[in-house]
This record gives structure tokens, sequence and C-alpha cells, in this order.
């Protein structure tokens, strides 16, 4: 790791001049210019014979810190190159152009976004940049600057996350979350795109396959019977339903549906989720059935165009109060229903098997996607037909049967 151009010699070396009680020695990068030399840390340290073997080692733990000791190195060239090609650079221009960098961290613009997000009232945006920042603190306690969130960095991230237990969902959430971050940064030229660690031959995130949790309508019945005896149960049971039967709603959309909303026998809202961020404002118009209409007339408030249709909210609650109540709701709804798919046997029932099973009831039934699409709320299809189970293991038995009908 070496550069030399217009009279600027950048090398990374070994300070061999005081060695940590590890007997290790810190990396620095070493800055020289018309006789004035500068060192700059990496944050690494090696022994002397670590140090002699970098460069032909084969050990995944020393590649790793090799590959941490050029990301610096290219922090480091890339800031002069830049300050000689303005006809700027000095040692003392440099220092001032580093610490800049050095201050523009992972953790602190994750707090920037947090804060940006938290004045516009996107809570559960909010939360969820609050869980990928919680689990970079977790994994690296002191400030990261971007030019270190390298490929080698995300993998050894990312083996921390299996460490820790967490899935390939909440693993693809985090790093999502950090590149729109770093994104953010590269858009306001923080860093630049020989930086960038995502994309084709960086870094690509993994996403995790989609699991089918939609049910069958013989399924969904035996829930709408089930009875132990407890209100609770028929009170979460019941909302549940109505989740699945107006058109799979958010929850965060049912808390907020009020007695206005019903237009001519049909229930009127737009998502929250796509409420700013789609050019068009899209509503979704649900049909009122008797099961509905039972369930409100069983549960809700009373009738009044400005009431909520059922007492979760007041109207008062400010953004984070909203939401923690929708999750609450969320838990409630959540622990009755995993109770009643235990005894009827179906398996883990969530308030997300509610769309998902709206969506794929329509589906086996024959329904065009496109209307389910638009019942749904989606942008395009293809939003669409990843809510979609596709090929059943009955509809495969049933398919794999045909071809024995000769």
């Amino acid at each position: 790791m070496n550069y030399s151009k217009d009279g600027i010699t950048i090398a990374a070396m070994l300070d061999t001049r005081r060695a940590k009680t590890t007997g290790e020695y810190p990396v620095k990068i070493r800055v020289t210019y018309r006789r004035v030399r500068s060192y700059y840390a990496t944050g690494k340290n090696l022994l002397k014979e670590d140090w002699e073997r970098l460069g032909s080692t084969r050990q995944q733990t020393l590649l790793a810190v090799r590959k941490d000791i050029e990301n610096s190195f290219e922090l480091v060239r890339q800031a002069a190159e830049d300050l000689a090609f303005r006809g700027e650079f000095s040692i003392s221009g440099l220092n001032d152009r580093l610490k800049s960098a050095s201050s523009a961290s992972l953790q602190r613009s994750f707090e920037n976004k947090i804060e940006t997000l938290k004045q516009r009232g996107q809570i559960g945006t909010m939360m969820i940049y609050e869980n990928a920042l919680k689990a970079v603190l977790r994994f690296s306690p002191h400030p990261v600057r971007f030019g270190e969130v390298s490929v080698s960095w995300l993998k050894r991230f990312v083996d921390f996350l299996r460490q820790e237990g967490k899935s390939q969902t909440t693993i693809a959430i985090t790093l999502r979350h950090i590149r729109a971050v770093i994104n953010d940064a590269k858009r306001e030229g923080t860093i630049k795109e020989s930086q960038y660690p995502f994309g084709h031959g960086r870094y690509e995130i993994q996403e995790a396959e989609g699991r089918k949790m939609a049910l069958t309508l013989e399924q969904i019945g035996q829930i709408a019977r089930y009875e132990d005896g407890h209100e609770a149960t028929a009170k979460y049971r019941d909302y549940w339903l109505f989740l699945y039967l107006c058109n799979g709603i958010n929850v965060a959309d049912f808390v907020k549906l009020k007695f206005r909303d019903i237009v001519d026998g049909e229930i009127c809202f737009v998502r929250q989720k796509t409420e700013h961020t789609t050019r068009m404002r899209k509503e979704i118009r649900v049909i009122v059935t008797d099961r509905m209409q039972s369930i409100i007339d069983r549960w809700g408030n009373v009738p009044a165009p400005d009431h909520f249709i059922f007492p979760i909210l007041e109207g008062r609650e400010d953004a984070l109060t909203l939401k923690h109540k929708t999750q609450y709701l969320i838990r409630a709804i959540n622990k009755r229903m995993s109770s009643i798919g235990t005894a009827l046997g179906i398996g883990k029932i969530s308030t997300y098997t509610a769309r998902h099973s709206f969506a794929t009831v329509l589906k086996r039934a024959g329904a065009n996607i496109a209307y389910i699409s638009e019942s749904l709320g989606h942008s395009d299809l293809k939003t669409t037909e990843n809510y979609l189970a596709s090929f059943e293991r009955e509809e495969r038995q049933k398919n794999a049967e045909l071809l024995t009908w000769f």
C-alpha cells in the first residue's frame, strides 16, 4: 500500500516506536509532503511477524485486518488526491479534511436520520432505524467511519448478527437501513462511489425466502367458530376476522377507522403505509358484510361520524403514543391467535396471516390478480404476487396426480 504523486507520498506502516502491552504495534497511514510527515491511525494493531506476512497471508482474521487497513489507506489517499486536484493540498488541509470525515460516522448519521423521522411523525420507520442502530452499536460501540463500512466489515457484522440468533429477515432489514443511511451520505458527498460497499460485485443483501402463511377457507371457518369461553379470546378473534374481511387491512389503518369512513355500505380508507409514498392517493373500498357488521355491533363504539369504529384510540394521541397503542394491539391479537392456532392444530397465526390469507383465498378462487392488487392497495402487481402463495403443497399434489390419469 504505497502512493506517490505530486510530491505526496502515502504508505501504510507499522509504528514500532512504542509497543502496546500485548506486544503489538499500531498500524498507521503515513503521509509525507515537503519533508513534513503526518500519521493517521487505522485502529488496527499487529505483532511484527503478522505485519511482515500481511501481504501474503491466507489467514481469515489477518485478511480482514488487511482489508480494513486498505480501506483506511484509501480514505487518506482519496482525500489527498482530491485536495491535490484542487491545488489546495497541505498537511494541515488534509488533517482538516480527515477530521471532518471521521466525525461523519455511521452511528451519528443514524442518529440524525432518527431525529428527522421523529420530527416528521414517522414513528414506525423511526423505530426500525433505532433497531438497526442498536445492532450497529452492539457490534461496534465506537464510532464507525463510512470508509470503514467495507464488504469485509459488512460480512463480519452479518456473522455477528447470526451469532446473536437473528433471522435472515431481520438481518436483511438491518442491512437495508444501513444501506439507506450510506446512500444519504453518498448523495451528500460524504463518501465517493469507490467507497460504496453495496451492489453487484460488492456486498449484495440476501433476502429471506418469504414464508407462505396463508390459511384455507376451511381453517378460517374453524377460527370463526372457535370458542374457549373467554371474552378476550372472542374479541381478538373477531378483530382478526375483521382484518381478514376488510381486505387484509393493516392494524395501523384498522385502529384509525371512523364511522364517517363507511359510505353507502362500504369502508373507504387510504393505507398509512403508502399515503405519503405514492403520487396518487389510492383509496381502498370494502363492502361491509354481515359478519363485519356483527363484529362492529358487538365490539364497536356508539355510531357517530367522528367516533372511531373500535374503542382503541381516543383521538388525542401523538405519533409515538399512536404507534405504541398499535403495537400493543398487534401483540394482543397475535397472542390470542397463536393460542387458537395451537388449539386447532393450524400453527402460528398472526395479524399478517390475515392479510396474506385474504390475498391467497381470492387467488385460489380465481380472482384476477389486478383486482387483488387494487384491494390490497398495492402500487404494482409484483408486490401482490409476493403476497400470494405460489403452488401450495395440496396444489402440487393435485397436479402430480393429473400426470397419472392415463
